[in-house]
């Protein structure tokens, strides 16, 4: 018995075409459900790494992207671990050699977050240069030169 196989087989899935457009809303949430699968410390170097934050807007951030009830206690502690009080007006700061750390590509920032990244990474990175370079040029103490010749 021989089999004729059929000249043309139908898709068992057949294309479909988007008829609406993606909704940012969507879009958002996507990238909400990849940051809420991170570790909460790494949620919470990387919103540091963008700007200061005081405790209450941080907390406020982290739940918009959705937070772990057991995450909720620990955020005190991984402050203190991980950024720098300003006391004049209660913000946090991400402690400066955490900014190696920081993947630019991290999957809750938007393109704007990423220009911003952009920006004081390169500011940090010309700062930390200027200091070592001028620190270099800058005697401490007499130098063999300025000792009295015997």
């Amino acid at each position: 018995e021989v089999r004729r196989v059929p000249q043309s087989t139908p898709d068992a899935m057949p294309e479909r075409k988007r008829t609406t457009p993606m909704n940012p809303e969507n879009v958002h949430c996507s990238r909400c459900n990849t940051v809420y699968r991170r570790p909460f410390r790494e949620r919470v170097i990387h919103l540091l790494a963008l700007r200061n934050y005081k405790k209450p807007e941080l907390l406020n951030h982290l739940q918009r992207d959705g937070i772990m009830q057991k995450d909720r206690g620990t955020l005190g502690k991984i402050l203190q671990q991980v950024a720098n009080l300003n006391a004049k007006d209660n913000s946090f700061s991400l402690k400066e050699h955490l900014f190696k750390d920081i993947q630019k590509d991290w999957p809750g920032y938007t393109e704007v977050d990423r220009e911003v990244l952009e920006i004081r990474l390169s500011r940090k990175s010309a700062f930390s240069q200027n200091a070592t370079s001028t620190s270099h040029l800058t005697p401490w103490g007499p130098s063999d030169t300025d000792a009295p010749s015997r």
